[in-house]
């Protein structure tokens, strides 16, 4: 890609940008949530056109005015957020567009599962290809359109944030499978804000800021805190800053909470829980894939699985049972979802619109919600998250995955929260964003917020709980384990997730906080 240029409007997404992938080559692309790498790799996979600039393709130039023509070249992307059909099984998710046929024109189903199967047994992928995809978590939803990219046999493989959703064990497959098509000479562009992931796979990195390569590294010597300078255009500061103060009286007591409800493959309810979050303390939620972490906190807010309820949820004293997202917020607390595109934002309204939606009733004079009173909450919200954008009217489909997630988060504080429950806040998020989104996090709970954090990220909640519960199957009250993160390594809590070590056999509950 040479001279490569692209604008929305007056901003500049690319800035001629010259990139380019060798075969068998791992290339990673870096930079701050919209600095311009989706924007870059949408050219390339035809789903936008440059407004400038060419790409060659085997020495040859070559304009895909459509992702059919790029596919059709050998060029297949694996975007950051999930783009299946619900409905459909993993097999018809994999071969959509490109079903075999029988001799009669009808789609040939057995073929079609046959034919994934044995893909998936060539990744080391292990589902079952006629279940429905909704039914999956978020991690096997991520192996899926990992899969259906596979499928295309591509000779140029554009990778965004291809682990953001993946456990431990699942990114290992993943890592196997770049080594099998890095000795085939596929091509692969590999997107990624985890500096460790880089300096593993990768061949060399280049990074965008601002729409512009600003520097290249060679991964393998490149620092976490060199790429960071590179990607923010400044010294990043220790990402986990210590927060001042104890933390306050008792705000959220969960005691012995069960949800009993008919089974749904995947989902881990909650079954004998008991925690409790203090004001101005941070809890943490940790457990391997499908422990039951974005159960519980579903539960919490009311949007979770129907059925019994057993045991108590007390917030401020009061036993509380919300019943739904109003009366969730009308109690005090916001929510902040795992997958932001499905449950977090409505993708084709504004950023105005979508920032203001939970604090309507609140803005709202007789009724109505004067417009430049909306604009000048959201405008506040917009200034101190540091959201980028070319004005309040911009769809919020149309920012990066970053900005999408400081929206959403966002929205949250501008409810003025009394307890903020939050499913994998940093996912997808760059390092200068995480920064900034743990600094928030540290002022709301300084400010006497209840924050209740469920994340994959063992750094994370090292580095931002005061204490961190670990789930184990979502199942049973023996298999909660409380760990204060002063005295708590990434280890710890990686055993503690497993049932490994003292961690499987005793609660460990360790006064103090952070």
């Amino acid at each position: 890609m040479a001279g490569v240029s692209k604008s929305f409007g007056g901003v500049h997404a690319c800035r001629d940008v010259h990139f380019g992938v060798r075969a068998g080559e791992v290339h990673a692309l870096l930079g701050e949530n919209g600095a311009g790498k989706s924007t870059l790799m949408r050219i390339l996979s035809g789903d936008l056109l440059a407004d400038t600039g060419t790409i060659t393709l085997d020495g040859a130039e070559v304009r895909f005015p459509s992702p059919v023509e790029a596919q059709r070249a050998g060029i297949a992307m694996i975007h950051q957020e999930l783009d299946l059909v619900p409905g459909l099984s993993v097999a018809e998710n994999i071969v959509l567009g490109r079903e075999p046929r029988t001799r009669l024109g009808t789609v040939d189903t057995r073929r079609c599962h046959r034919e994934t199967r044995a893909l998936l047994a060539r990744t080391g992928i292990v589902l079952d290809t006629r279940r429905p995809v909704g039914e999956l978590r978020t991690g096997e939803q991520q192996l899926v359109v990992i899969a259906k990219a596979l499928a295309l046999d591509a000779r140029v493989l554009i990778m965004d944030e291809p682990t953001s959703a993946l456990s431990a064990a699942e990114v290992e497959q993943l890592f196997t499978v770049v080594e099998q098509l890095r000795r085939t000479g596929t091509g692969i562009v590999y997107i990624s804000h985890r500096m460790e992931e880089i300096g593993r796979i990768a061949d060399r990195a280049t990074v965008l800021r601002n729409g512009a390569v600003v520097a290249e590294f060679d991964p393998r010597t490149m620092t976490a805190a060199q790429a960071a300078d590179a990607m923010v255009g400044r010294s990043v500061q220790t990402l986990f800053t210590a927060r001042g103060g104890a933390p306050g009286d008792e705000l959220l007591q969960i005691t012995d909470l069960a949800v009993t409800s008919r089974p749904r493959p995947g989902r881990r309810e909650p079954d004998g829980i008991s925690l409790t979050v203090r004001r101005g303390e941070i809890v943490g939620i940790g457990g391997l894939l499908g422990a039951g972490r974005t159960e519980l906190l579903e539960t919490l807010f009311g949007v979770g699985s129907r059925g019994r309820w057993r045991g108590e949820m007390r917030l401020d004293g009061h036993t509380v049972r919300p019943r739904g997202p109003r009366q969730a917020l009308r109690m005090g607390m916001a929510f902040v979802p795992e997958d932001r595109r499905v449950a977090g934002l409505a993708l084709e309204h504004s950023v105005q619109a979508n920032a203001a939606l939970s604090v309507v009733s609140r803005l709202a004079v007789l009724g109505v919600v004067p417009r430049r009173r909306e604009a000048a909450a959201v405008q506040r919200l917009v200034a101190d998250l540091q959201i980028k954008l070319a004005s309040l009217r911009d769809r919020v489909g149309t920012l990066s995955g970053g900005n999408q997630q400081k929206v959403v988060l966002g929205r949250a504080l501008l409810t003025e929260p009394r307890l903020l429950l939050l499913d994998e806040p940093t996912r997808g998020v760059d390092i200068g964003a995480k920064s900034e989104i743990y600094a928030l996090l540290g002022r709301a709970a300084a400010d006497g917020v209840g924050v209740l954090l469920a994340s994959s990220e063992l750094a994370e909640l090292v580095g931002v709980c005061d204490r961190v519960i670990i789930l184990r199957d979502g199942r049973d009250g023996r298999d909660v384990h409380e760990l204060d993160t002063h005295a708590t390594t990434e280890a710890d809590l990686l055993a503690a997730s497993m049932g490994a070590g003292a961690a499987a056999d005793a609660v460990v509950v360790a006064e103090g906080a952070r």
